[in-house]
Parts: structure tokens; sequence; C-alpha cells
């Protein structure tokens, strides 16, 4: 297909596309509420810049945060301001907001290297992929990075293959942005795409075009002012022993950000050493998870490849007059000057597109890595699939090179449908099995109490909560499991028929289509979980039958509560939540607010077992949380005293005194 404008076309893709972003995205925004860790941890920086208007230094808990770039903090903090509500709403819609922003923009990208189907296509595939829709679900930055890095590739392929100075300053400024998201990794992804691209193309001869100047002016406008600011405002206080900072003599900004946050943490010698590595064989492997149900077509994207690699870089490399037999193949359908306008761009964004993935997941192959690291790398993958797909339904020669005739038969589309249509049966024989085991077992709210405590790679990695799961918890999960067993039954069935009676693009959309079904069954089983996942109901109870007078202290990390600290905020006119924890430890305790408790002016919410056995039942009203961990030691040190307020999943709520 061509790139004429056909607006009924554009109409009803986004028609689809937007139907798929409201049951997927915009629907989950309401429920469940802020969770535990990171989510509430990372709104509470916001709640605090939105508060207080300093929009240099973060704080959790009323301390120093300053290991991530503001630039997520800053979104959300304005969305306090503006709407008055401070509520996981608010606090996930930059999240939603910016998938809604890589669908449009895969979809404008495959569309303009392979034609309105490879831009539908492209944009389910992002919204519909289990990578994006699991690491959306709390605040995270992935999804903001991604849109930023995936936003700078195209301004500067389309910026120089268009001669288009302005997009070139608007690649520059996405650069810019993304550093400002997620830190240093961003030029550096952005670089290790480029230089080889440049090199490859020849077009580092045009390096005047790329702005070097100007463009690293209008770089460093946008990202350095933040990172100078934060530096004089938190320098160094006296001298730190080694990396491990001790009270009053610690390391400030440029040294904990640029180095321990960067340099260290790439190397695993961060300290605190809190982060966990997938093991090799699992990194690469759960890719196919990442980007499931889409990565069934990567075997076809990757034959492709292979079959046509003698010619990728000739077009690569090719510029006007030259191989013009090369250009001219399938040019009769179409005037000759957009058939290799277009084909030069389709050939130039998949070796940019592909550079650019294969630098960043070697990168993270070596270094430290969580599971969502990765997430720029997909939106580039699913575009490249979205074509091929496209291409074959639509019975292309990819590289143009062979008289127009198609590089792959129909074929392996069937054979992606039929191993969907097989995994979909499997799945739902799963889910049948286990509504079957579970038929006698009673339902139970409470979802947490039923789960396994199996602390696989210590809770380091984001998905370790999945191996908790156990029979009885699924009496839990009844009906979204048997709307996911429906979905995961009948979608992938009724494609593979439709892939064999020839109605190729239906298929494909089935894909999409039961994988959105199949979210919303899971977003559903993924609210059961708020007993665990959310401490919510504990800052409910805890407002309710409290007063603003009262003091809260939790056992342990602030991230094990972060969601009381958060919603009670307002309700303590921001006084900071007492932990009992070593202040500046190092050992390394305390891990999320470690650094920042290090400065010699950082509030004294610190407290030892002495220290709360000596305030408890004297003054205002306490309310103490721990986890299930601490709960035996908890009642040990404070036995005859305790009243409990609130049990929740491993959680438990005590006062010091009767309540009314």
């Amino acid at each position: 297909m061509n790139a004429i404008q056909r607006p009924h076309e554009v109409r009803d893709a986004w028609t689809l596309l937007i139907a798929v972003f409201a049951a997927i995205y915009f629907c989950s925004l309401f429920t469940p509420p802020l969770l535990d860790d990171v989510d509430a941890a990372h709104a509470q920086a916001a709640q605090y810049i939105a508060r207080t208007g300093d929009w240099v230094t973060p704080r959790i808990d009323d301390i120093r945060y300053i290991e991530k770039p503001p630039l997520p903090y800053w979104v959300v903090a304005l969305l306090y301001r503006v709407t008055g509500a401070e509520n996981a709403f608010t606090s996930h819609l930059p999240n939603a907001i910016a998938m809604l922003g890589l669908a449009w923009l895969c979809w404008l990208w495959a569309r303009r290297a392979g034609g309105d189907r490879a831009g539908l296509y492209a944009g389910l595939g992002v919204l519909t992929s289990v990578g994006p829709f699991l690491f959306t679900r709390f605040i995270i930055p992935e999804s903001i990075l991604a849109l930023f890095l995936l936003l700078a590739l195209y301004c500067l392929l389309t910026g120089l293959e268009w001669n288009r100075p302005a997009r070139i300053y608007w690649s520059w400024a996405s650069v810019a942005l993304a550093l400002l998201t997620k830190g240093l990794i961003a030029p550096v992804f952005f670089l290790g795409a480029l230089i080889p691209y440049l090199l490859l193309t020849g077009q580092w001869r045009r390096w005047r075009a790329l702005k070097p100047f100007t463009g690293f002016l209008l770089f460093l406008a946008i990202a350095a002012p933040w990172h100078i600011l934060c530096g004089l405002h938190n320098p160094d206080q006296g001298r730190a022993v080694g990396n491990h900072p001790t009270i009053g003599n610690v390391h400030g900004f440029f040294y904990f950000y640029f180095i321990n946050e960067h340099v260290l943490r790439f190397f695993g010698l961060r300290y605190p050493h809190d982060y966990n590595k997938l093991p090799a064989l699992w990194y690469w492997v759960l890719h196919l998870v990442w980007i499931f149900p889409w990565s069934l077509f990567l075997p076809a994207l990757v034959f492709a490849a292979w079959k046509t690699r003698h010619r990728w870089l000739q077009h690569l490399r090719a510029d006007a007059g030259q191989t013009v037999d090369f250009y001219l193949d399938n040019a009769m359908r179409e005037d000759v000057a957009s058939h290799v306008q277009r084909l030069k761009f389709r050939v130039r964004s998949i070796w940019l597109l592909s550079l650019f993935s294969a630098f960043t997941l070697l990168f993270f192959s070596i270094s430290t890595n969580q599971e969502y690291y990765t997430f720029p790398v997909w939106p580039p993958l699913l575009i490249m699939i979205a074509g091929i797909v496209a291409g074959i339904e639509e019975h292309r020669g990819f590289a143009n090179g062979n008289g127009g005739r198609p590089t792959l038969s129909t074929a392996w589309l069937t054979g992606a449908q039929a191993a969907f249509a097989a995994i979909g049966v499997l799945a739902a024989a799963a889910l049948g099995w286990g509504l079957w085991q579970s038929r006698h077992l009673p339902y139970v709210s409470d979802i947490g109490t039923l789960l396994a405590h199996r602390g696989v790679g210590d809770y380091t990695l984001s998905m370790s909560h999945l191996f908790d799961l156990t029979g009885p918890s699924f009496a839990a999960l009844r009906w979204p499991a048997i709307l996911a067993a429906i979905a995961l039954l009948l979608g992938p069935l009724a494609g593979l028929a439709l892939r064999l009676k020839d109605k190729h693009a239906a298929a494909t959309i089935s894909i999409a289509i039961t994988l959105t079904i199949f979210f919303i069954a899971a977003h559903i089983a993924f609210v059961r979980f708020e007993p665990m996942l959310s401490s919510e109901p504990m800052a409910e109870t805890i407002m309710q039958k409290g007063s603003p007078a009262d003091t809260v202290i939790i056992y342990g990390e602030q991230s094990a509560a972060s969601s009381i600290i958060f919603y009670t905020y307002r309700y303590f006119d921001a006084r900071p939540t007492l932990l009992v924890l070593p202040r500046c430890s190092k050992d390394g305790e305390g891990t999320t607010l470690l650094w920042g408790s290090c400065y010699p002016d950082a509030p004294d919410i610190f407290l030892n077992d002495d220290q709360l056995v000596a305030m408890w039942g004297k003054g205002t009203r306490k309310w103490l949380f721990a986890q299930d961990t601490d709960r035996s030691k908890v009642e040990q040190l404070l036995a005859g005293r305790l009243y409990p307020a609130q049990t929740l999943a491993d959680k438990e709520l005590w006062t010091d005194r009767p309540l009314p």
C-alpha cells in the first residue's frame, strides 16, 4: 500500500485504536488505589512538589529523594495542582497518555514506512502487548522514556530524509526530555543508534544538517538547569567515608546522581546494593513475553531479514541516481519519485530501529537490570513486526529487489496464528482446571491471606510476587478467570479460522481484540490484589478513627506502607511519618531514603526499638504499622500494650490505646 491519504482508513484505524486504549488503559486509571512501594513513593515526591513548589529537590516523607530525574514527578505534580485531586487517576494518567502517544507515533512511523495496514498493526501492537500492560500499572517512567526516545529517532530520520531542520531540533529536545525522565541512559541509547547509523548510511558527511552546535545548546538549555540547581541545593556535606555516607559527611548530588546512580549501578556496585539482575537466559527469553502475542511473528521478521540481507546495505547507502533498477522494481504501481522516497525511508527506518534495539538490549544484558528496563526497545520491535506482517498479507517484497514477489508466504502467518491458538487453548485449559479445583473453596476478599511468601529474587525483581500465587488464592479470581478463559479459547481459534480463509486483516485484528478482553480480565484480577498491594484502607481507618494530632509509625522501610503516607499527607498537614529504622545505615538499611537521611538537616523521623517503647502510650495517639515479617518482634516489644486496629493481608495496624 502507498501512503496516499485515505481519510476513511485513518478514521477506522483510530476508532479501533482509541477503543482499545480506552478499554485497556483509560478505564484502569480509576482502580486500584496507589500501591505500596515505588508507586505511592513516587507519588509522594510529586505530592511534595505540588504542595511546596520546590521543583528542584523532590522529597519522600520529607527526606531528599534525588536518585531519579524529576520530569515524571513534575508532570504528576502539575496534574495535582491543576485538578486539585491527588489520587490514582491523576498519578497514573501520564503513563496512560504516554501509551497513547506511543500508539500514535508507532502508527505514524509504520504507516509512512509500510502503509496503512502496517500503521494499524503497530498501534495495536503497542497497546496490546503484555509488557506495556504490566509495567504501566504503577509510577515508573519507562513508557514516557520510550515515547521521547522514539520521537527523537523519528524526528532525526525524517529531518535528514526530508531536509527539515526543525525536526532535527525536535530530536535534540526529545533527547533532553528523555534525559530528564530517566537519566544518562537516554543520550547513551540515542547515540548508540545514531553513530553507527550515520556511518553505515554515509550521512556522517551531512554532519552540519544535524545542527551539532545549536542543537546541543538547545539540549543543554532543557536538560542542564535542573542538574545544576540540584547540585547547588544538595552539595557535599563534609567528606564521606568511601562510598558509605555517614551523618553530616555525605556525598552531594553530583557524586550520588552521576557516579552512584549511573556508573556504579551499571557495574552492580551501587550503594546500597538493592537491585537484582535477571539471569542471562531469562533476560533474553522474557522479551518474547513482553511483546507477546506479537512476538509470535518474530521468526518471520528474522527470516525475512536474513533472506534479503545482501540488498539491505545497498539500499541503505543508495543515493539519487544510484542503483536505479533497484528502486524501479514495482514502480509502475505509482510515481517513481514517491516510490523511491518511501522505499529509502522504509529501509532506513528498519536500520535505525534495529541499531537502537540491538544497542539497548546489549547494554542491559551487561548492566544490572529489571524486567522493564528494555521498555524503549519494545515499540521499535513492534513497528518492524507490523511491517513484516502487513507486507506478507499484502504480498509485498520487502527488499523490492525480487520483482515484487513476496519475500515470505502467508504460511508464516498461519504458523504464528496456529501457535497463538495452541497457547490460547492451553491457557484456557489451565484456567479451567484451576476453576474446577477451586469450585468448593470459599471466596475470600483479602487474597493476600492466601498467598505464599516465597521471596523469589528476594522481591528485588518486579515480577517476584507472581510466584506467591497458590491454589486457594485462585478462588478469589473466579470471574476474571472465567472471562480470560473464554477470551483465550474462542479468540485465537476464531483468528486461526479467519487466517485459513485468507481473511488476514481480520485474523490479525482478532489477536488484538483477544488481548484486549484478556487484559480487562487481568485488570479485574489485579484489583482483587488490592489488600496485599496497597495499604490505602489502613489510611482510611486512621483518618476515620484518629485525629490530625495523632502520630503514625512504620516499623521498617517507608516503602512497606508508602500508600499510608501518601493518603494521610494532607490530613496530617504534611507532617512526616516516623520510621523504626536506622538513620543513614552503613549496612544499607532504609534503601529508599538512605542517602537523603544522611544529610544533617534531614528531619528526625528515625526511631530505634527503645525509642518506640518509650513513646508508646504517651502523648497523642500512636498508630503502628508492621508487615508480617516484623509482627512477632513488635508484639514482643510492646506486649500487652497493643490494640489491634486493622489486619490487611500480611499487614497489621495497631494503636496504643482503645479505639472509641
